[in-house]
């Protein structure tokens, strides 16, 4: 298995709070990690960490490395915009931009300057299709992402973070504000999505985490209590903290 990041004594504040505490993970490529852990636990704090989203809030210091590919320090001397087109992201709630679906898509290669038109219809396209929304769109391309529905609006940003050919896509919680039937488009997607690319997700959803993940990381108070291989983490942790979340006896 070849690592995508390693994670290397990560620490991070909020001002005077500790949120991530001593934090050693090594991700790999073509998987899909699960993070999970209770609320207020670290989870969403970290995944922000791999694409440098903190450093869009105040007071944040970070110690520690998380080198990308095992060798690059993404808080070193790496350009923040370069880091986020090889690190997508996709939130908790939809959030396509108040434009059309094409648009939508077409968004991130356009800022990088690309103006072909038949270029961006087939990125369109390979995007739409990689995120499973072509069939359901192909013939309102011209009509408002926000006029989609929910799970429709998810795979739309899904899309539109594909559109950027990323190496990883980190995913926030993707489907907490979808009903059953999107929850389940998307978890397919997943499968397919890590054929190529490497997946990050936070979830809440136990069951989550062990329909859909190769990998994962049991938080806790901002330290990683058990990581490994999501078979053995649901049916035979190491640890009793894993096994009393897993088994819900807190959480």
């Amino acid at each position: 298995m070849k690592m995508k990041f390693k994670v290397e004594d990560l620490n991070l504040f909020y001002g005077d709070f500790q949120a991530l505490h001593n934090v050693n993970l090594e991700l790999y490529e073509n998987k899909v990690t699960a993070l999970i852990g209770p609320s207020g636990c670290g989870k969403s704090t970290f995944i922000r960490t791999l694409n440098r989203m903190n450093d869009l809030v105040d007071d944040v210091k970070i110690t520690g490395k998380i080198l990308l590919d095992g060798k690059q320090d993404i808080y070193q001397k790496m350009d923040v915009i370069g880091l986020r087109t090889r690190v997508g992201m996709v939130f908790q709630k939809p959030n396509p931009f108040p434009m059309s679906i094409f648009d939508n898509v077409a968004y991130g290669p356009r800022c990088q300057g690309l103006k072909d038109k038949a270029k961006l219809e087939g990125i369109v396209e390979d995007a739409l299709r990689g995120a499973a929304l072509w069939d359901e769109v192909k013939d309102k391309l011209t009509k408002s992402g926000l006029s989609l529905s929910g799970g429709q609006q998810q795979r739309l940003c899904i899309a539109r973070a594909i559109a950027m050919e990323p190496e990883v896509i980190l995913m926030d919680e993707p489907t907490s504000a979808l009903d059953p039937i999107a929850t389940q488009k998307i978890e397919l997607l997943m499968e397919k999505l890590k054929k190529k690319y490497t997946i990050i997700i936070v979830t809440h959803s136990m069951q989550q985490a062990a329909r859909i993940s190769d990998k994962t990381a049991f938080f806790l108070m901002g330290e990683v209590i058990e990581f490994g291989d999501t078979a053995k983490i649901f049916t035979n942790p190491e640890k009793k903290e894993t096994e009393d979340y897993i088994t819900g006896r807190f959480g």
